[in-house]
């Protein structure tokens, strides 16, 4: 019985070593985190009013692009462009959208006959996309980041 008891206590204070668990530091915990983020894609996308119902991350995206893709070419559509020679060009507008929702224009890229024949294209796309209001701006892992979109546009006139 001795043995018995005797072998059951160093059996017992030998097992707590299984236990233990393994300490890190917040830093160690930090650079594994980092590592698991994808800074290239966010977990919603900013959204629009018109948008706020979509509640899946693929509709939430192809919404935020269509509103945007709508409201530029409302933009050129209400000017009644004509142009004097066929073209069949594509405008980047370079965007960003702030953590508190705001979209600031970086830069449109327009080719250099698309500016010739429509001197004042940069001014109407700015304006058009200085009046839209975001309610929400893209989330990652809970909290409001900043992000940054190119928006392409074909401009095409003619038979092309």
């Amino acid at each position: 019985m001795k043995y018995t008891v005797f072998l059951f206590i160093i059996i017992i204070a030998t097992s707590c070593n299984y236990f233990e668990t393994e300490k890190i530091t917040s830093e160690t915990f930090y650079t594994e985190e980092i590592k698991t983020i994808d800074f290239k894609d966010v977990d919603t996308f900013p959204v629009f009013k018109s948008c706020e119902n979509s509640t899946e991350k693929e509709a939430s995206k192809q919404c935020f692009i269509s509103a945007l893709s709508d409201t530029v070419t409302g933009a050129l559509l209400d000017r009644n462009l004509v142009a004097m020679q066929d073209l069949d060009e594509t405008i980047a507008v370079s965007f960003q959208v702030s953590a508190k929702g705001i979209i600031a224009i970086q830069h449109i890229e327009i080719d250099s006959l698309a500016a010739l024949e429509f001197p004042k294209l940069k001014e109407w796309i700015s304006q058009r996309l200085d009046s839209m209001t975001l309610i929400a701006p893209a989330y990652k892992r809970g909290i409001p980041v900043t992000t940054e979109f190119t928006l392409p546009i074909n401009l095409s006139t003619g038979n092309n």
